[in-house]
């Protein structure tokens, strides 16, 4: 933790263990796993700590903020890059989390690169996304979705994404128990 950040923000090691437990039990009962690495993972929590008194937000440790909450929604941590790139990679941009394969050392973490759009690029999505909010009542639904829906054949859970989470995170079944729904 660096000590002169630490005592500009007001952070202390307690709120960062405080945290660090926070997370780690979450991500275990949603499925996930924080870096196994504690002190690196503690150092990343940090940085969380210092984006949330900086911004107001846990903005990504490991990407630049605008420190406006509405461009970095995609960033907040677990950011929107997490699950793609636990499956493609083994962990996320940053390393917070990681997969169980890399957690049981049955993968190696490899190079990951961001994903995160340009700046234009987000402003044109936004831009977009606005005008389709405007114009609201006048749009029809085409029946396309931008990702696939998978389903739990336990549980029921729903989600879209590219592909189904490493575990359910309500009934905590494999991901070989998800069927492409829709």
């Amino acid at each position: 933790m660096e000590d002169k950040i630490a005592e500009e923000m007001g952070i202390t090691e307690e709120d960062v263990e405080k945290l660090y437990a926070q997370l780690n039990k979450e991500a275990e009962k949603a499925g996930y796993h924080l870096n196994p690495d504690v002190e690196f993972t503690k150092e990343l929590v940090f940085g969380l700590l210092v984006n949330e008194k900086r911004y107001g937000y846990w903005s990504c440790p490991c990407r630049l903020s605008s420190g406006n909450k509405e461009e970095d929604l995609d960033i907040i941590c677990p950011c929107d890059y997490r699950d793609p790139d636990l499956n493609d990679y083994g962990a996320c941009y940053c390393a917070l989390y990681v997969s169980g394969p890399v957690l049981r050392g049955e993968q190696e973490v490899e190079s990951i690169p961001e994903r995160r759009p340009p700046q234009e690029d987000r402003d044109a999505a936004r831009a977009k996304e606005n005008a389709k909010t405007k114009m609201g009542e006048n749009m029809e639904f085409s029946g396309e979705l931008s990702k696939p829906v998978w389903r739990c054949k336990v549980c029921g859970y729903l989600c879209a994404r590219d592909e189904p989470p490493e575990v359910c995170p309500i009934c905590k079944a494999k991901k070989e128990r998800f069927e492409r729904f829709m």
